[in-house]
């Protein structure tokens, strides 16, 4: 890969160049000492991947991420020792991919102490490099179902997916009769400060989704870790390192296919912002099952990847924007749209 490295601490940019040079497939094009060069430079040369800083002097890590989704895009991984989730998150709204703890001066060998920030690097590799074309199929959808007691919406999402989320779950009421679970691809130790983050967005209750949790209506469930969440029974959701060859972790296509297997009552299935397809075979099966399905539309993607993979195979019942997804939840949840096909 083409690395570009943003960071205004001229140690841990050089340490970062270290680290990713242990892969001789790997190649720094340029550093930036802040966001301002990053969008300047990004503009010449356009990398396969940036290690974007948050908190940098004259343009931090969200502005300039910002600035390159609409100008020049490429994957961006933020990389920060600064914990703060709102600026975490507002990036990864931008369409940053994911974050990182930056890797550590420390004792032992390099390789060793960079092994989770490798591993990331390798995981983005693959989905920069993941350019097969979904098979197009005939559609064979079964009508909708009627609205039942139990009703789940599972919401998948990746890059620019936080900002979405925090729209819509910003716009459904307290009383909202559905239980939520989202499968955010997120590293797992920002995962708690995502559900607190958008905890502050919303009327409901988002926390992190534990083992034997129940989803239950007016709580928002959090996938929180690399081991996929899955429905374990008809009502218990749990995590599993199966499949373990998935290039995504947590997989929102473990989580779909699950619904649409084993949860007794009726799944609204959506898919938001983010690089590659994973989410659309598994939004596609809810669709076919006959459950509600929407794609998020281009126009309001940070990254339209996701979604148009669910377009393209006709996964999606409707494809919106992100600000009108809520009121049609709210709408398909109170009855009064007539739920009987296509």
């Amino acid at each position: 890969m083409r690395i570009a490295i943003v960071n205004d601490i001229s140690g841990v940019a050089e340490l970062l160049k270290r680290i990713v040079g242990i892969n001789p497939l790997n190649q720094v094009v340029w550093i930036a000492r802040n966001g301002a060069e990053a969008v300047e430079l990004c503009a010449k040369d356009t990398p396969d991947l940036i290690l974007m800083d948050i908190v940098m002097p004259v343009m931090d890590g969200v502005e300039s991420t910002r600035r390159i989704m609409a100008a020049t895009p490429c994957a961006i991984l933020i990389v920060t020792g600064n914990m703060r989730a709102s600026p975490i998150f507002e990036a990864m709204g931008y369409g940053a991919l994911d974050a990182v703890d930056t890797p550590l001066y420390g004792g032992g060998a390099i390789e060793e102490r960079a092994g989770p920030f490798l591993a990331k690097l390798a995981s983005i590799s693959r989905l920069i490099e993941d350019k097969r074309a979904l098979r197009k199929v005939r559609p064979h959808h079964r009508p909708l179902r009627p609205g039942r007691r139990d009703r789940l919406v599972v919401f998948g999402a990746s890059a620019g997916g936080p900002g979405a989320l925090a729209t819509i779950l910003g716009g459904l009421p307290q009383d909202f009769a559905a239980a939520i679970v989202i499968v955010q691809h997120v590293d797992r130790q920002f995962a708690q400060g995502m559900a607190s983050w958008l905890n502050d967005c919303t009327a409901l209750c988002v926390r992190i989704a534990v083992e034997n949790d129940h989803p239950t209506a007016g709580e928002v469930l959090l996938a929180a870790t690399s081991d996929h969440l899955t429905l374990k029974t008809a009502d218990d959701v749990g995590y599993t390192p199966d499949p373990v060859d998935y290039l995504y972790r947590p997989s929102i296509d473990v989580f779909f296919h699950s619904a649409c297997r084993l949860w007794p009552g009726e799944v609204m299935g959506v898919l938001l912002s983010g690089m590659g397809r994973d989410g659309a075979i598994g939004l596609k099966a809810l669709r076919d099952s006959g459950h509600y399905t929407i794609a998020q539309d281009r126009a309001t993607s940070a990254v339209y990847g996701m979604p148009k993979a669910a377009a393209t195979i006709q996964a999606a019942v409707d494809i919106l924007p992100a600000a009108g997804i809520a009121s049609k939840l709210i709408e398909v949840v109170a009855g009064s749209r007539a739920l009987t096909g296509y």
